[in-house]
């Protein structure tokens, strides 16, 4: 697989490539000039792994303090963090939360709202995926072993209820603008038992679910250049000042500084790979 093509010689990007049959996708990046790795991550509407196999940890500054970490795994209620290393190389996933359990055999819930280590999730398999991914030459090899690793852990015994599927590919499909008794009424649920067998199996509510979904729709405007006010009459928000609690909510930033945070090369590619990969599509 051939890099992507960046202004920056500094980094080696690559991907996106999806992961059939597993509702994700992976990238590629290594800083191979020094530029060195600061992002503010905000939420977003999957789940995000990171497996690093340089020799340069990941530190992250996240709900629960500052850690050095060789890989970890973000869910849906994560809090924004800060993302930071002298010589980032990383394979990055992203997976819809529908199949988080088959894969990383815990329930969303337990992710909670900072990063978990790689190891607490997969044990030492791990580290051993790490020390093969720091051996393999090409982009392709990494890929390659990712899906391998990926194919023997998923055990498909566990997945949402069809009522939960229903809602969630719902909420995608109306960027978040969507009654959620309408959801319940439309599953035949009550809103109560909705709300628990969601969070259960998605790790958020319906409600705060649709207001992240929400609110990555309202960044793709923002990062287009159009104005707060503008993406707030559009999103659905009430006015411009409800688009700015989401944001300082899910991102810890304002509507402005969110999108000058995006201007560095590995954060504007990590933005270009991702795209609207997790958007309905049916």
């Amino acid at each position: 697989m051939d890099p992507v093509d960046s202004a920056d010689a500094a980094w080696d990007f690559a991907g996106p490539v999806g992961l059939a049959g597993l509702g994700g996708a992976l990238i590629g990046y290594r800083d191979v000039g020094g530029a060195g790795l600061d992002l503010r991550a905000a939420g977003a509407s999957s789940i995000t792994i990171v497996i690093g196999f340089g020799e340069q940890p990941v530190r992250v500054d996240d709900a629960f303090g500052h850690r050095a970490l060789d890989g970890f795994v973000v869910g849906l209620p994560a809090a924004a963090m800060r993302i930071r290393s002298d010589r980032a190389e990383c394979v990055e996933l992203r997976l819809s939360p529908i199949r988080a359990y088959s894969l990383l055999g815990v329930a969303p819930t337990e992710l909670g709202r900072g990063v978990v280590a790689l190891e607490d999730v997969w044990g030492a398999r791990a580290r051993r995926l790490r020390e093969r991914l720091a051996e393999a030459e090409t982009w392709d090899a990494r890929f390659g072993l990712t899906k391998a690793f990926l194919a023997q852990c998923d055990r498909d015994t566990r997945t949402p209820d069809p009522e939960v599927l229903a809602g969630w590919h719902r909420i995608l499909a109306t960027h978040g603008r969507v009654r959620i008794g309408s959801i319940a009424e439309s599953v035949g649920w009550s809103h109560k038992r909705l709300l628990t067998r969601f969070e259960a199996q998605i790790g958020l509510t319906p409600k705060r679910t649709a207001m992240l979904v929400r609110f990555r729709h309202a960044v793709d405007g923002l990062l287009a250049g159009r104005s707060a006010a503008a993406v707030a009459a559009d999103g659905g928000y009430t006015d411009q000042a409800h688009l700015a609690r989401d944001v300082a909510l899910f991102a810890a930033r304002t509507p402005g500084l969110l999108a000058a945070h995006y201007q560095p090369d590995i954060a504007r590619y990590r933005y270009r790979a991702w795209g609207n990969f997790f958007q309905d599509r049916r």
